[in-house]
């Protein structure tokens, strides 16, 4: 006898448009209340979390309202003199949060802001002899990591600053049964480590180490009955898994395995109609972590009101453009 599926129900009256306005007004309000509990609180997180909220600031087209010079300015002034970047002012370097920092300053154009040197240093000796990377000085071992590190190099046209072959076999080396990936090897397969890894092999021009048709319906079988999508099997839908799933099957090209209709209802029932903002399931709290992969899972979608979204690098296309990066994904 099976388990119950574990689904949340999508009410008939959840939202069913995109409430643009109010998601552009939403991340503008975010950072202006400095005095709130909640933006005091995850100071912890900063660079990350201004990274969610100007790219979904960017792929609503509203970008321009947001302070360039003050978030450059405070970007710098989280890099380490050893190049990384702590997630604030005063915050010890780490990956995680060198990666967010690239990233914004890359929408900006303004990597010239800091000193790109001594960053890519930092990235490179993360690295360790198995071709694993740390996220820190303090050693723990994730394939996030592996990610974050090849994403950064990729955006500041410096990848052979590392070993890539040994890079490539750690990572490959966490490819399950299943054809999922874990964040160590032995570990068992989650959609958020599968972003990672397949992006990791995408950015490098590795994807047909992929055996995109079994991995491909692992993804696929994270689509619950109400259209939303979990990391793992025996999960509840989340929103932020209409990335994590949806841009791992577009980098192996079986997006068109799921059923997008549904899918699109889930992720816009998780609105909030009042404030903007997107949750991780209808009627929860909104925040800014979920609405950008809320508006991004929509993009990819093929939502006509958002800019295009890059699945590897979960940033606008043009901005790729404009630096002339291009990455390229298997075809269905």
């Amino acid at each position: 006898m099976s388990a119950p599926v574990k689904d949340v129900v999508v009410s008939e009256d959840a939202p069913s448009d995109l409430l643009l306005k109010k998601h552009a007004d939403f991340i503008a309000l975010y950072g202006v209340k400095k005095d709130d509990y909640e933006y005091c609180m995850t100071e912890y997180l900063r660079l990350s979390g201004m990274y969610w909220g100007l790219t979904a600031m960017d792929l609503l087209g509203q970008l321009e309202r947001m302070d360039r010079q003050q978030v450059v300015e405070f970007v710098a002034g989280c890099q380490h003199d050893c190049g990384g970047f702590g997630a604030s002012v005063g915050h010890d370097p780490h990956l995680l949060y060198t990666l967010s920092a690239v990233q914004i300053l890359t929408l900006y154009d303004a990597v010239d802001a800091v000193n790109v040197n001594t960053l890519v240093e930092f990235v490179s000796n993360l690295q360790q002899p198995d071709g694993s990377f740390i996220g820190d000085k303090w050693g723990e071992v994730d394939t996030r990591f592996s990610f974050c590190a090849v994403a950064c190099l990729k955006l500041l046209d410096r990848l052979p600053a590392i070993c890539l072959d040994k890079a490539t076999n750690f990572v490959l080396s966490c490819m399950n049964f299943d054809g999922g990936f874990g964040c160590r090897p032995g570990s068992e397969s989650h959609s958020g480590q599968i972003y990672c890894c397949v992006g990791f092999l995408a950015v490098t021009g590795q994807l047909h180490h992929v055996n995109a048709d079994l991995l491909g319906w692992w993804l696929c079988e994270r689509q619950l009955p109400s259209g939303g999508l979990n990391g793992r099997p025996e999960k509840l839908p989340d929103v932020c898994y209409s990335w994590w799933v949806l841009a791992s099957l577009k980098m192996i090209g079986r997006l068109h395995w799921i059923d997008k209709d549904k899918l699109r209802s889930y992720i816009l029932a998780c609105q909030d109609e009042e404030t903007g903002g997107f949750a991780d399931r209808p009627g929860d709290m909104v925040d800014p972590f979920h609405t950008l992969f809320g508006i991004a899972g929509l993009s990819l979608l093929g939502a006509t009101e958002l800019k295009m979204v890059n699945p590897v690098l979960c940033m606008p296309e043009d901005t790729l453009r404009r630096i002339n990066l291009k990455i390229e994904l298997l075809s269905s």
